[in-house]
């Protein structure tokens, strides 16, 4: 039986619940996905300019480069109204259900984030799900963010298990392609804008939520 790896933002938790605090900021609808695209962006930059920084400090910087081009300056207090949102995002409507399932069946669970540990610990405690996963990873703790192997065969150790026995389940194509290339098989869970990229590895479940994903899951990994 695999044991399963999930990603955290936008794969279990919601984050457009952020969007009235980014249109009250910005006056445009569209500012937090280019806030998430830019934060993504730059974490991809230092991961293949071999530096580190932190999921948290990426976020900021990228909320002052969203201002920027915007024309605007956020004031310490307005980031951090913004940012400080980040630790209560609402789980997805069916997650819980999903999760509960995958437990019920017997599957040791994890999370893996690029978010800091802390971060990750409040979050899934808001969502009420950390009590189902055996353990909340951090990219920070092998420095090396996702999609970076470090950050999966970090995670593969912690779990004290072999790359071929984890599998992974996000809601994005970058996410899947590097736990792939890691070793891991993978879950494609396709939230709303979300789609695969067909350049990259495919995995051999697509689910448009966790619930679904469950059922599949349940079907190709129990033993």
């Amino acid at each position: 039986m695999r044991v399963l790896v999930f990603d955290v933002i936008e794969t279990l938790l919601d984050l457009r619940v952020l969007d009235p605090a980014f249109e009250a900021a910005f006056d445009d609808a569209g500012a937090r996905q280019q806030w998430f695209s830019q934060m993504l962006q730059s974490a991809f930059v230092a991961t293949v300019t071999g530096t580190y920084r932190d999921f948290g400090q990426l976020g900021r910087a990228a909320l002052q480069m969203t201002a920027q081009r915007h024309g605007i300056e956020l004031s310490q207090e307005e980031q951090q109204r913004i940012l400080g949102t980040i630790r209560q995002l609402p789980p997805h409507p069916e997650v819980l259900d999903g999760l509960t399932r995958l437990r019920d069946a017997g599957f040791r669970m994890a999370a893996l984030t690029n978010s800091t540990a802390e971060v990750a610990e409040a979050q899934l405690a808001h969502a009420q799900v950390r009590e189902l996963f055996e353990q909340a990873l951090s990219a920070d703790m092998a420095k090396r963010l996702k999609p970076a192997a470090e950050a999966y065969h970090m995670a593969a150790q912690r779990l004290g298990i072999q790359p071929g026995d984890v599998r992974m389940i996000a809601a994005h194509a970058w996410d899947i392609t590097g736990a792939i290339r890691a070793g891991w098989a993978a879950a494609f869970i396709a939230r709303p804008g979300m789609v695969l990229d067909p350049a990259g590895e495919q995995p051999d479940i697509v689910a448009a939520d966790l619930r679904e994903a469950a059922e599949q899951i349940i079907l190709h990994d129990r033993d």
